[in-house]
């Protein structure tokens, strides 16, 4: 019997994926704002300007955050595999299936 995980969290490599396509999302909205920016549009108020200068600040502070998480969840995969050889891991989450 395999391990069918519950929620898409369930596992690191589930949470990896899934930090990895909202990191995707943030860079294509980023360079839709950016984008948008740069059009020499007569009627962008100044406080439009403003407006897309923060979203894009945000954004950038937002895509930093999904890196560091990226990071933080490769080390932790890493770590799992020095505690946890493969054939341990298996059976230890096999129990806690049955556990619960």
């Amino acid at each position: 019997m395999s391990y069918k995980p519950e929620t898409p969290f369930d596992s690191i490599e589930s949470a990896h994926e899934y930090v990895d396509l909202l990191a995707e999302t943030v860079q294509e909205v980023l360079r839709e704002v950016e984008a948008e920016m740069a059009l020499a549009i007569p009627d962008n108020t100044q406080r439009r300007k403003e407006a897309l200068q923060l979203i894009c600040y945000q954004l950038t502070k937002l895509s930093g955050h999904m890196t560091s998480s990226r990071r933080i969840l490769n080390d932790l995969r890493t770590l799992r595999g020095l505690f946890y050889p493969p054939r341990e891991r298996q059976a230890k989450t096999m129990s806690q299936k049955a556990g619960a």
